[in-house]
């Protein structure tokens, strides 16, 4: 029997269903409709009536917020129900099945998910296909049925056997053709050709698995393809790109280079060269190398330890433009996959996208593409889903706005991660050498994504791409992440390779030059699979490992505690093929040597034509007039809305936040972090910024190649980083070339630019990445070089831009120009030598280096983080303010003797003034801000401001009966999806506890049942119980901490806790999520577990309707808490927040006896201290400004504010008292 509810959210928490109302009614023009319904529908099947009536409000629902209904409501004018295409990732539908057994103790059941929307109002039928068009994205949606299931089974059909291409070796050039158009290949004819003339060789016919194995091995994906094409000729047309290009010709001399001359090796043989100059001695060579590795030496508690650094960009462009959502969101899961294979735990990222104007009429979309709206929003969405979920910090979020991103979007994650060296061993495999596959399972999502993103792409090639997207599951990635920071597990490991482009094919194959892979053997996740999609299917969440036969069993062992799946799939070979079996029959066998020679040989001629002179706008407005437009451009503008849905603070290794200042609005130009340890201390951060500007390069690629590397080294100079440890990676996409000269130029000047950039600042571009199929019919994306400059530094010198204070001298601190306007390089040089100097010695309280907005963006940005202005010195022009400064700094200095050129001096008053004109700069903040509101909000609705409710100061506490001996222990349990556990180990660690982490299993209901009973013996053992911060199984089903309450409902759990609590006189923390499953319990603020019920208190989703990551000043209210004893009622403490569930809300009455009580812990307040209900400072909308509660004796707290994320030199750029001292307060409690 197939059981089924509709939940829908109460109009006063419908946000969802009014924001989608208001697109319809101002974007699509559909002004009939008045009234918009959502429902989440959920269809079980595997229960009976008794369990099912059971999930309704533990599960499905929560009474404080949501209706339910056994029956569809009627009097709709329309109603439509959209669910996710078969084979696609349904994360609400995995967490409800998972809560359901986890309440039941059995296996989990069928559940199906929909969404459903009701009409109302005057709805024509084209109107609805609108509605329904705008709702449903066929690349990973469908319309549903309104009707009942009579089952969710769905039996699988037994697949065919692989078929043999019978007939393929005598095809002719027409019927080779056909069979491209047949199977969608994206090899050319050419390399049909080639792969013909193989299998003549072989004397048979290829399998149709070994046809579509290929197609993806040699796709420009995965094998650079456009990037190895033989470049016969070069024709220039502008002097500057000759004169590198007869450099590079030098240096291949030089260096006895005798391969072709490619892109490629235009853009590696900088690092070449380089490296024998002798400037890379800290690069890590390796024949496994997935992202950019480098050696360094940090202090760690004073001692001397040896470090890999890695760095990576990564792109999504096409499944992104398809799917934003799941295209952003697999894009950092990739991005993070590369670094995570060489070992690291990635700990910091940065998010760079394009697009065109977002704000243009949903009517001006052209046919075939989604609006840009809905792309930059929901991939905004997808990837900030996927990185907060994994714990990953988010430091810099920015989204370039040029018309030519019409054609394709850019969509860009790059990050940084860092592991112990004496924790990598990297060993050439062996014949005998196990291959498990770690982490996810596979499906049909994914099929073809590397050979699509290869594909220049039109309206009818867009229809078949519903496949090609995966979906991410970010919970699944941080399991392996916590398995690669186990140092057992990391030195078992002979070699390892992400799942990313190609699958298994690619993934497997790629490990040794004999591989010998089983497909029955790898795990899916339902039957119907055939061979040839489980060869090439791009699940994410996947890794390869190769290890020792004697050392596969004790792997396997290591990945269960984390609870991951980990099987042998395939084994290492003395012949140099690549085999996989099926159903007993050998589907694929290809020698490594085939597998290796990427197709035919390309050639192509190109023609770098002469730079175009970049058009000025009209010089003849005012100083007020030319500032509001500079602020208002959509490149300058504001992004704040964009950047804080994204975690910034998690794992506590941020020493930037994206936006400084006591206002905290100042965007630093690069974003750093401490590097990840799991114990010790050490100010040895990394430092990342890029660099590129579209109008630039369009104009002249070679100077916007150049300027790129300029961009990324003056940001990382201006935010502190040293000189001697800096690397680069770039980031190339062009238009598909094609066969025109012209189009191959571009590409070809960016990087002579580039690299002419890397000879004459000493820093190499040691990895990268291209896309080279940036075109949608005759539209191309901009010609794009986006360098990332990564630098090893001290979080001590790390400096942010916002102005430090009023009466400061600011000054221009430029290098010599060249006649094209580029920087002289000596003379740079020499400049970023002076800012390190001045940095370091602490003379340069400040420094930005100024893009396309000049001196006059520079001062803008500086000046918002503290509200402070400027008075500019009478000397400058204003060109001279709003010129383009390449290479400059401008510099607030300290007290001392000036250097530079003077700019002028800050003040306190919010204002511009220059030549006795002002401007406010409440004026400019508005237009700032103003550009993009609408499309990322950053404000909402003022409702009645709270009122302050009484401190209570206690001086007699509850105590405990008896005091601990020796150290309190903490049990810290890790659920599926909880990401702080480090980071809270490590601050109770600090307060003089011991941490207790304890991963628990849930891969089946036996297995669920072993975690609940360790969990209650390990709580016994202990005196407090802290639930970390997280998304509890990714905050599903449509609602935070469920799975925790559902967890904590079981009675062996709940006899544990009420042992903790009533015989030991235990303590409990929840910090986020924890405050969450509390809440939910009816833990806080009663003491106790009770059913749900309407009355109860809750945490429910932000008033703003999005996740909110800042750091906010929360005011103890009262210290009545043992976790507050050392806190001092009336204190205010700045604290990170990041969640999307955080408005407390409850009944009048339960507020002011939780007042009255001392219940209410912490209340957000403004910048003087009062109790707020503006966005900026209460991020929820929590009523009355509640940020933390407590249970009535206060042994129990919640909060939101993640009070564990503390720690030396984090959040530089942001003042305050971090440290609430919550940790060594509990451990106070037991003394």
């Amino acid at each position: 029997m197939v059981h089924r509810i509709y939940v829908e959210k109460r109009a006063a928490f419908a946000q969802e269903a009014a924001s989608k109302l208001a697109d319809i009614r101002n974007v699509l023009g559909i002004s009939g409709v008045k009234q918009l319904r959502i429902l989440n529908r959920y269809d079980v099947e595997g229960v009976d009536d008794t369990l099912f009536s059971s999930c309704r409000y533990t599960v499905f629902a929560e009474p404080q917020t949501d209706e339910t209904f056994d029956e569809l409501p009627v009097g709709a004018d329309a109603a439509f129900a959209v669910e996710y295409l078969p084979g696609q990732f349904d994360q609400r539908a995995d967490a409800c099945a998972q809560c359901i057994a986890l309440l039941s103790r059995r296996e989990a059941p069928l559940v199906r998910t929909a969404r459903v929307y009701l009409l109302y109002g005057a709805v024509s039928e084209a109107e609805s296909a609108a509605i329904r068009r705008d709702v449903i994205n066929p690349v990973e949606a469908r319309e549903a049925g309104l009707e009942p299931y009579a089952t969710l089974a769905q039996k699988a059909e037994t697949p065919a056997r692989i078929p043999v291409l019978n007939g393929f070796c005598g095809m002719d050039e027409g019927a080779l053709c056909g069979l491209m158009a047949e199977y969608g290949l994206a090899m050319e004819l050419d390399d049909l050709l080639v792969l013909q003339a193989h299998f003549r060789s072989e004397r048979r016919d290829p399998t149709l698995t070994e046809l579509k194995l290929l197609d993806t091995y040699w796709s420009d994906h995965c094998r650079h393809t456009t990037f190895l094409t033989e470049l016969d000729a070069l024709e220039f047309f502008d002097s500057r790109a000759q004169k590198t290009y007869e450099t590079y010709l030098n240096l291949r001399r030089e260096l006895g280079v005798t391969k072709p001359v490619t892109l490629m090796d235009m853009a590696t043989i900088g690092a070449k060269w380089l490296k024998k100059q002798g400037k890379l001695e800290k690069l890590d060579d390796s024949a496994e190398i997935n992202a950019c590795t480098v050696k360094t030496k940090i202090s760690v508690d004073g001692e001397k330890q040896d470090w890999l650094v890695l760095f990576k960009n990564e792109t999504h462009n096409h499944p992104t433009e398809i799917e934003p959502f799941g295209g952003a969101a697999t894009c950092i899961g990739g991005a993070i996959r590369d670094p995570l294979a060489g070992r690291a735990f990635v700990y910091q990222a940065m998010r760079l996208t394009g697009a065109a104007d977002p704000r243009r009429p949903y009517s001006e979309t052209p046919p075939g593409k989604l609006p840009q709206r809905k792309i930059v929003t929901t991939a905004a969405a997808g990837y900030s889903s996927y990185g907060n979920q994994i714990g990953l910090a988010t430091g810099l979020v920015d989204e370039i706005y040029h018309d030519g991103f019409l054609a394709k979007r850019m969509e860009i994650g790059a990050v940084v991660g860092a592991v112990p060296a004496a924790n990598v061993r990297r060993e050439e495999p062996a014949a005998g050498d196990v291959v498990l596959l770690l982490g996810g399972k596979t499906g049909r999502d994914g099929c073809g994504g590397a050979t699509g993103s290869s594909k220049a792409h039109s309206l009818d090639s867009l229809a078949q791409c519903g496949a090609e997207v995966q979906k991410g599951n970010a919970p699944e990635e941080r399991k392996l992440q916590r398995l690669f920071r186990n140092p057992e597990a990391e030195l078992l490991i002979k070699r390892c390779n992400d799942f990313g482009a190609g699958g298994v094919s690619v993934a497997i194959g790629e490990l040794a030059n004999g591989v010998a892979v089983d497909l029955d053997r790898v795990p899916v996740k339902y039957e119907g699979l055939d061979g040839t999609e489980l060869a090439i299917s791009e699940s994410q969440e996947r890794m390869a490992v190769v290890v020792s036969a004697e050392d596969a069993a004790r792997f396997v062992e290591l990945a269960a505690e984390e609870n991951l799946e980990a099987t042998a799939v395939a084994h290492i070979t003395s012949e140099p093929r690549l085999t996989m079996d099926w159903r007993g029959e050998r589907i694929v066998d290809l020698p490594r040597s085939f597998l290796d020679s990427s197709g035919a040989r390309k050639h192509a001629k190109a023609t770098v034509e002469a730079p175009r002179t970049r058009e000025c706008g009209e010089a003849d407005d005012s100083f007020a007039e030319r500032y509001v437009a500079l602020v208002s451009n959509l490149n300058v503008c504001s992004k704040r809305g964009l950047s804080e849905r994204f975690d910034s603070t998690v794992g506590a290794y941020s020493v930037l936040m994206p936006f400084g200042g006591k206002r905290q609005l100042t965007p630093p130009q690069a974003m750093a972090a401490k590097l990840p340890l799991l114990g010790g201390e050490t100010n040895a951060c990394t430092l990342m910024a890029w660099g590129y500007d579209p109008f630039l390069t369009e104009g002249s690629p070679y100077t916007g190649g150049y300027a790129a590397v300029v961009q990324s080294l003056c940001k990382l100079a201006a935010t502190g980083a040293p000189l001697d440890e800096r690397y680069l990676s770039f980031q190339e996409y062009f238009g598909k070339p094609g066969a025109e000269a012209a189009r191959w130029g571009k590409p070809a000047a960016a990087l002579l630019g580039a690299l002419q950039a890397q000879l004459d600042y000493g820093v190499a571009a040691i990895g990268g990445k291209d896309s080279m199929s940036g075109s949608f019919g005759a539209l191309d994306v901009p010609p794009t070089l986006v360098s990332f400059a990564l630098a090893v530094g001290d979080a001590k010198t790390v400096l942010s831009p916002e102005f430090k204070r009023a009466g400061a001298k600011f000054v221009l601190l430029a290098p010599e120009y060249r006649a094209d306007g580029l920087p002289e390089a000596d003379s740079l040089n020499r400049l970023l030598e002076q800012v390190y100097e001045l940095i370091a010695s602490g003379k340069a309280q400040s420094a930005y280096a100024p893009g396309a907005g000049g001196v006059a963006e520079a001062v803008f940005k500086m000046g918002l983080g503290n509200g402070l202005g400027l008075r500019f010195h009478d000397s400058l022009s204003l060109e001279e303010l709003f010129q383009p400064r390449l290479g400059a700094f401008a510099v607030e200095l300290d007290d001392g003797e000036p250097v530079g050129t003077p700019l002028g001096e800050t003040i306190s008053q919010r204002e511009l003034i220059w030549r006795g004109e002002r401007i406010g700069l409440d004026a400019l903040e508005i237009a700032y801000d103003d550009t993009l509101e609408k499309v990322f909000p950053t404000w909402t609705s003022v409702v009645d401001e709270p009122r302050p409710i009484p401190q209570t100061t206690v001086f007699e506490r509850v105590k405990p009966r008896a005091k601990v001996a020796g150290k309190p222990r903490v049990l810290i349990p890790v659920f599926p999806g909880t990401n702080c556990e480090v980071e809270s180990a490590r601050a109770v660690e600090r307060a003089g506890a011991i941490a207790d982490v304890l991963v628990l299993q849930t891969s089946s209901a036996v297995v669920m049942g072993e975690s609940l009973r360790a969990f209650a013996n390990r709580l016994d053992r202990a005196q407090v119980l802290f639930l970390p911060g997280g998304f509890s199984n990714g905050d599903e089903p449509d609602g935070s901490g469920k799975f925790i309450a559902a967890f904590l409902r079981s009675a062996a759990a709940s006899d544990a806790l009420t042992r903790l609590l009533d015989e030991r006189d235990g303590l409990i923390l929840g910090v986020c999520n924890g405050f969450q499953a509390l809440v939910k319990l009816g833990l806080v603020p009663y003491g106790r577990i009770l059913e749900p019920a309407r009355d109860l208190p809750t945490l429910t989703f932000n008033a703003i309707g999005r996740h909110q990551s800042h750091l906010v000043r929360t005011q103890v209210t009262s210290d009545r808490s043992p976790w507050l004893s050392l806190a001092g009622a009336g204190n205010i403490y700045t604290v990170p927040v990041s969640h999307g569930e955080g408005r407390f809300l409850c009944p009048p009455e339960t507020l002011k006896q939780l007042a009255e009580n001392g219940q209410i812990a912490a209340q957000y307040v403004d910048e003087q201290g009062v109790p707020s209900m503006d966005v900026r400072f209460n991020p929820s909308g929590s009523m009355e400004a509640v940020e933390a509660v407590t249970s009535p004796d206060g042994r129990i707290l919640g909060k939101m504010g993640h009070s564990e994320r503390i720690g030396a030199g984090l959040y530089k750029n942001v003042p305050g008292e971090y440290d609430m001292r919550l940790f060594e307060s509990m451990v106070r409690y037991f003394a």
